[in-house]
C-alpha cells in the first residue's frame, strides 16, 4: 500500500513538473502603449512589446477592430527580452476594442497603456481569462499589479521549488519562518535596486543563475546531514538571502524589463511584490498541509526524496538548457 501511494506522489510531481515547465520562463508579461498624437485628425502611436522567450516571441498576437487601419512607423526590433512594434492608426482606438490571441496557452498577462493628448492616461490589464479589452471602459485598478504578483509566483515555476525545497530542507517552525523571511527581504531589495536602477542584471544570466540555486538546494536535500555544506546547515537563512536576491532580480525583470512607464513603475513593483509574497504564503501554507497528511500516513520521508531528485533534474536540465542560450 505505502509503495502505492509513493508511486502515485511521484507521477503527480512529475505531471506537475511537465505542465510547468513551459511556464518556467514566462514571468513578464506584454505591453501595449497606445499614445494619441496630433496630427490634424484622430490618430494614435502604438507601441507593442511582445515577450521574448528562449529567444522566441510568445506566440501572442494584437488584433484590432476591423474598421481600425494599423501602418508600420518602423520594421520591428528585436531585444534580449522583447519584440518591438511601431505601428500607426488613423482610427479612434479609445473608443474601439482590442483583443489578444493566444494568453490562455502562454498564462501571459498584457498590461495596457493609453495617453490622450489632453494629458489623460488610463491603465488596463488584460488576463488569460479576458482577453478582449473595451478601452472606452474605466481602467483597471492598482490592485491589478497585486494579483499580476501572484499569479506570476504561481506560474513561475522555477521560483515556486526554490521554495518548496526550503520547505523540504528546514523542520523547524522558527528556523523556517526565519528563513522565508531572509527570502522576502532580499527580494523586497532587489526590486527597489532595479527600480531605482542602480542594479540592472540581464534576464538571460539571472534565469540561468536562478536554475542553478534550485539545483543546489536539490543537492543538499539528498545529502545526509553529515555532507551538507556548512551554509545550509548553520545558517539556511544566509543561503536564502543571497538566492533570494536573484530570484527578486528575475521577479523584477518581469515587469521593468518590459519597460513600463517610470511613473508606473513605483506602483507596479511594490504591488507585484507584495503579491508574489502572497502567493508564497500560499504555497507554504498548502505544503503544510501535505506534510501534515504524509506524516499522518508515515511515508513523508520517502516523498521528500522523490522530490527533492526530481527538482535536482529539472533544474540540472534548465541549468544547461539556459546556459546554452548564452552561448549561441
Amino acid at each position: 500500500m505505502k509503495s502505492r501511494y509513493l508511486s502515485q506522489a511521484a507521477l503527480s510531481l512529475a505531471i506537475l513538473c511537465t505542465g510547468s515547465f513551459a511556464f518556467a520562463h514566462e514571468l513578464r508579461p506584454a505591453y501595449l502603449q497606445i499614445t494619441e498624437v496630433d496630427g490634424g485628425s484622430t490618430s494614435y502611436h502604438v507601441l507593442w512589446k511582445q515577450p521574448v522567450i528562449q529567444n522566441s516571441p510568445l506566440p501572442i498576437e494584437l488584433e484590432f477592430a476591423d474598421e481600425c487601419t494599423v501602418t508600420d512607423l518602423a520594421p520591428p526590433e528585436t531585444t534580449s527580452v522583447a519584440l518591438l512594434h511601431h505601428w500607426k492608426t488613423d482610427c479612434d482606438l479609445s473608443q474601439s476594442q482590442i483583443e489578444v490571441s493566444g494568453l490562455t496557452a502562454t498564462h501571459t498577462d498584457v498590461l495596457v497603456r493609453l495617453e490622450k493628448l489632453d494629458g489623460e492616461t488610463t491603465s488596463y490589464v488584460l488576463r488569460p481569462d479576458d482577453p478582449t479589452l473595451d478601452l472606452r471602459e474605466e481602467g483597471a485598478p492598482a490592485l491589478s499589479y497585486f494579483t499580476i504578483g501572484v499569479e506570476h509566483l504561481v506560474f513561475g515555476i522555477d521560483h515556486v521549488l526554490f521554495v518548496i525545497g526550503l520547505f523540504l530542507f528546514i523542520r523547524e517552525p522558527i528556523a523556517l519562518i526565519k528563513t522565508i523571511t531572509a527570502f522576502t527581504v532580499s527580494h523586497s531589495i532587489t526590486l527597489a535596486l532595479s527600480v531605482l536602477e542602480i542594479v540592472k542584471l540581464d534576464q538571460g544570466p539571472t534565469e540561468a543563475v536562478i536554475a542553478l540555486s534550485i539545483l543546489f538546494l536539490a543537492r543538499e536535500l539528498v545529502q545526509g546531514e553529515g555532507k551538507r555544506s556548512r551554509l545550509t546547515l548553520g545558517r539556511p537563512w544566509v543561503m536564502a538571502f543571497i538566492f533570494g536576491l536573484l530570484h527578486g532580480l528575475g521577479f523584477a525583470g518581469a515587469l521593468a524589463d518590459i519597460g513600463l512607464p517610470e511613473d508606473d513603475l513605483w506602483l507596479s513593483l511594490l504591488l507585484f511584490n507584495v503579491g508574489i509574497e502572497a502567493g508564497q504564503i500560499a504555497v507554504i501554507l498548502l505544503l503544510a498541509a501535505m506534510a501534515w497528511t504524509l506524516s499522518r500516513m508515515n511515508w513523508q520521508k520517502q516523498f521528500n526524496t522523490v522530490a527533492a531528485w526530481s527538482m535536482g533534474g529539472l533544474a540540472a536540465f534548465w541549468t544547461i538548457d539556459r546556459t546554452a542560450l548564452l552561448l549561441l
